[in-house]
C-alpha cells in the first residue's frame, strides 16, 4: 500500500524558510513524478511544482518560481520541498502527490494517483 507521510510544516514569519519532507513506502519509485500542492481555507487545491523521478526535472508554478526548490533523495525515499522568503500568501496545508507513470501534464490534482495527509505552514506578517 502507497504511503506518503509529510512533516515540517510550521509558523514561520515572513521571509523566513522552511524546508517540508514527505516520505514514501510501499512502492519502489523508480519512474513516475512526485508533486507539491496547498490548500488554503477556502481555496482549491493548488498546484505549487513538481520532480520527474528519473531525470530530477522540476517545474513550478509561477507564485514559487525562484523562492521554492523541489528536489529528492532516492536512498531516502523522500522528497522535499524548500520554501525561502516565505510570504503570508504561502499559508495553506500543504500535500505531496505520486504518480506512478507519466500523463501529459502534472498540474492538477487528479494527475496524481497518491497523497500524503498534509502538512500545515503558517506564514505571519
Amino acid at each position: 500500500q502507497v504511503q506518503l507521510v509529510e512533516s515540517g510544516g510550521g509558523l514561520v514569519q515572513a521571509g523566513g524558510s522552511l524546508r517540508l519532507s514527505c516520505t514514501y513506502s510501499g512502492f519502489t519509485f523508480s519512474r513516475g513524478v512526485m508533486g507539491w500542492f496547498r490548500q488554503a481555507p477556502g481555496k482549491e487545491r493548488e498546484f505549487v511544482g513538481y520532480i520527474t523521478w528519473s531525470g530530477g526535472l522540476t517545474t513550478y508554478a509561477d507564485s514559487v518560481k525562484g523562492r521554492f526548490t523541489i528536489s529528492r533523495d532516492n536512498a531516502k525515499n523522500t522528497l522535499y520541498l524548500q520554501m525561502n522568503n516565505l510570504k503570508p500568501e504561502d499559508t495553506a496545508v500543504y500535500y505531496c502527490a505520486a504518480l506512478r507513470g507519466f500523463r501529459s501534464s502534472y498540474d492538477r490534482p487528479s494527475d496524481f494517483d497518491s497523497w500524503g495527509q498534509g502538512t500545515q505552514v503558517t506564514v505571519s506578517s
